[in-house]
């Protein structure tokens, strides 16, 4: 479950900067570094959430199919 596990730690990181923002604890110089670092975690996120998206359907259209594949 390598894939669940990156999507939760970007998730909370995530998390973590929108409240430092939200609560001021950020200072102006590091907002553009926040903000770059969260950017790149919501399209870790989105990539994540796309690539499970695709491989549930496809295992149900296997599943529609008849072909169930392991592996």
């Amino acid at each position: 479950m390598k894939k669940e596990e990156n999507y939760t730690k970007a998730f909370e990181e995530l998390q973590q900067i929108v409240t430092e923002i939200e609560e001021g604890e950020i200072s102006v110089d590091e907002l553009s570094e926040k903000v770059k670092r969260a950017a790149l975690l919501i399209k870790i996120c989105k990539n994540k959430l796309t690539q499970t998206e695709e491989d549930v359907s496809q295992i149900l259209k296997e599943l529609d199919e008849g072909e169930v594949v392991e592996g």
